[in-house]
């Protein structure tokens, strides 16, 4: 009889233990963020501190802006750190460094945030040309690099932000590479991971048009803002929100 009970009691356990569910997977934890040309990463801490209050784990790349392959390798080297999936954040030319970066094993999704979405084989000053935009303040150093006009920064960067913030920015922006507007973007991320989009109803660097048009070309999820370029700084709550949603609606072992 002992034995027979054993058995029962054995084979049950081994049923239920099949038959009972898996845990519920947990939300995306971590988000990776990436500044674009003439901004530096302390331009996220708006977006950053709301995301953290949010309980997320946040990282920002500095990436040096003198190739796309070294921003790729800055924003890599970045992800190899993260305790688990990530939620990869590119805004303006940093959409083009995760556009590449995001084939990372880690990167469970992509937010851009005004950015560019380039296709494989795409270079952003051509892509930039097809669908100009509305600023023209754009002009190279003896050296190659590049920076947008003191004078015409608050407007065409910022202009929903205070104008002495505007102008600080001016006057600290981060130049980038000439090169890397000529440069061909490798593989998109985009083409195998889940993409999540921000236009930047009154962008003046990138327009608008253009962004709609990459981000439907990358089946993103589109959110329509409000503000110019520098949107993440004058509307980071509007920004987060879009972030918290891709962690959300990636769960960790998918």
């Amino acid at each position: 009889m002992t034995s027979a009970l054993t058995l029962f009691a054995a084979s049950t356990i081994a049923v239920l233990g099949a038959t009972a569910p898996a845990a519920a997977s947990e939300p995306v934890r971590n988000v990776v963020l990436v500044h674009g040309a003439f901004a530096d990463g302390s331009g996220w801490k708006p977006v950053a501190d709301i995301l953290r209050g949010d309980g997320f784990t946040v990282s920002i790349v500095q990436q040096p802006m003198t190739s796309v392959a070294d921003d790729v390798a800055a924003t890599t080297r970045i992800l190899d750190m993260q305790s688990g999936p990530a939620v990869l954040v590119g805004h303006s030319y940093g959409g083009a460094v995760i556009t590449e970066a995001g084939n990372h094993a880690k990167v469970a999704s992509l937010v851009y945030v005004a950015a560019f979405a380039p296709d494989a084989g795409e270079v952003l000053g051509q892509i930039s040309k097809g669908t100009p935009p509305a600023a023209h303040s754009i002009a190279p150093t003896a050296d190659g690099y590049l920076l947008v006009n003191a004078a015409d920064f608050p407007a065409d960067f910022a202009a929903d932000l205070p104008l002495p913030l505007a102008q600080f920015m001016a006057i600290s922006q981060m130049p980038i590479n000439g090169k890397i507007w000529g440069t061909p973007i490798g593989a998109p991320a985009w083409k195998s991971k889940p993409s999540y989009a921000i236009v930047a109803k009154a962008d003046r660097m990138i327009s608008p048009d253009l962004q709609r048009s990459m981000y439907a070309r990358a089946k993103a999820t589109v959110t329509e803002i409000e503000g110019s370029h520098a949107i993440f700084l004058s509307q980071p709550q509007a920004v987060a929100e879009v972030i918290g949603a891709a962690a959300r609606a990636v769960k960790q072992g998918d």
